[in-house]
């Protein structure tokens, strides 16, 4: 069954969004007298009985534009600046009316949209939760019961008393996302604020949204596809206000990366066929000057979350070189060993430790542990022993961009075993440059060459 018979099929019941031919038309004035002499001029004529007189251009910043969200659903928008995607949720949202069309609603919204939007920069950021939540439908009674977690979220300190307008951009999202985070809400729609923040705040943002998504529906846009891909079941691609493509978040943001074919020129007359060979020499290249995979690493990581049943506790998480010095920076390609220093507080009798690094979606990228090199000899650790887990690898080539390392301790086997100490983001990464083009991480010590017969 194709998929638009399966969604003309869709009971009503099931929609959490049913957007029908939705449309939006702003006037555009080319001068400000314009505006004036429209609101007089064409009204007098109108009272004279002659035909009024257009003194704007029509801007459709949406057009017949209709789509259905499933509850539960991950749904993803994306689009080139000024295609309509703003528009589009602040009418879904209910902040703006639209043109003509419809917009049916099952549940309650939560949207996290411009920078700021729902606050008062004059007012404090403890009566700006009062503010936003209650426009988000809470009531005072509710707010009071939620208000500590919220602040535990945003994690902003003593700036909470502080006006808004003296927050950087990166603690009023903070704040903002802790209170839709805190409202209950059926779906929640988030128009790129993860872009703004350190990434301890974003890799917790993505574990709420992780967690959400399991029961509840999303709303995503982005500029970042990866982010579209790794969170949404499906999307829509806009384009000048109308929806240009839909599907699977796979088939979009490949038609969105597409590029125009008819502009690609035959370029082949420009280019002499020879049968000698072509050597990619880039990694070398950037293993010697400041263009290198350059890897920053952070050992302070605020307040890192963590759970477990406490029969062990990591205390100290470091990298090392191979002859134990602390690495403050890494070079992609390197020899490397991460250390995992725990303390025993019950008898463990097969106890694992692993590592994940995961990306700023937190989207793991690689990792391990103890289990395969110590299933045919366990190693049990007592009470008040210190056991320490070691880690010696090849670093990843990895991509610009903020990475952080979680780790663990449990007790079992791979597929059946209970956490003791969960602790998530306790060293954050940032790779300055890297030589890798593609994917999510890049390959080490590889010759690429080319030969052309004659």
């Amino acid at each position: 069954m194709s998929s638009n018979s399966q969604s003309n099929k869709m009971s009503h019941t099931e929609l959490a969004i049913n957007v029908s031919n939705l449309g939006k038309v702003y006037q555009i004035y080319d001068r400000p007298e314009d505006r004036l002499k429209f609101s007089i001029i064409s009204r007098l004529r109108r009272l004279a009985g002659l035909q009024s007189k257009s003194y704007y251009r029509k801007f459709w910043a949406l057009r017949n534009v209709s789509l259905k969200v499933k509850k539960g659903e991950t749904f993803g928008i994306i689009g080139c600046n000024g295609s309509g995607k703003s528009t589009l949720l602040q009418i879904v949202c209910g902040t703006l009316p639209p043109t003509h069309g419809k917009v049916d609603i099952s549940g309650r919204v939560a949207a996290l949209l411009e920078l700021g939007s729902g606050f008062n920069p004059e007012f404090t950021g403890r009566e700006n939760v009062y503010l936003y939540a209650s426009i988000l439908g809470l009531t005072k009674e509710e707010i009071n019961a939620r208000y500590n977690d919220i602040l535990l979220f945003a994690d902003i300190g003593s700036f909470i008393d502080q006006p808004v307008k003296t927050y950087s951009s990166g603690m009023v999202v903070r704040l903002a996302f802790a209170v839709v985070a805190h409202v209950d809400a059926d779906i929640l729609v988030i128009d790129e604020a993860l872009s703004v923040g350190d990434v301890f705040f974003t890799q917790k943002c993505m574990r709420f949204l992780r967690d959400f998504k399991k029961t509840k529906t999303l709303i995503f846009v982005s500029h970042d596809t990866g982010a579209v891909l790794n969170l949404c079941d499906r999307a829509i691609l806009l384009k000048d206000g109308a929806i240009e493509f839909q599907g699977n978040s796979k088939e979009v943001v490949e038609k969105y990366l597409q590029k125009d074919q008819s502009e690609i020129k035959d370029s082949n007359s420009n280019y002499q066929k020879n049968s000698r060979k072509k050597v990619d020499m880039r990694l070398k290249f950037i293993n010697q000057t400041s263009l290198r995979n350059d890897i920053e690493l952070f050992y302070c990581a605020p307040k890192a979350d963590s759970f477990g049943l406490g029969g062990a506790t990591i205390k100290n998480v470091e990298f090392l070189t191979s002859d134990d010095n602390l690495l403050t920076w890494i070079v992609g390609g390197e020899t490397v060993k991460l250390e995992i220093h725990c303390l025993i507080k019950d008898e463990l009798l097969s106890p694992i430790i692993g590592f994940q690094v995961k990306d700023r979606l937190g989207q793991v990228i690689f990792g391990d542990n103890t289990f395969l090199s110590y299933i045919n000899n366990p190693v049990s650790a007592y009470s008040n022993q210190n056991l320490t887990a070691s880690f010696e690898f090849i670093m990843p080539i990895l991509p610009m961009g903020n990475y952080t390392v979680s780790v663990a301790i449990a007790e079992g086997t791979q597929k059946e075993h209970v956490q003791h100490h969960w602790v998530n983001d306790v060293i954050a990464f940032k790779s300055h440059s890297s030589s890798v083009c593609t994917g999510l991480v890049g390959l080490v010590n590889v010759n690429i060459s080319m030969i052309a017969d004659n």
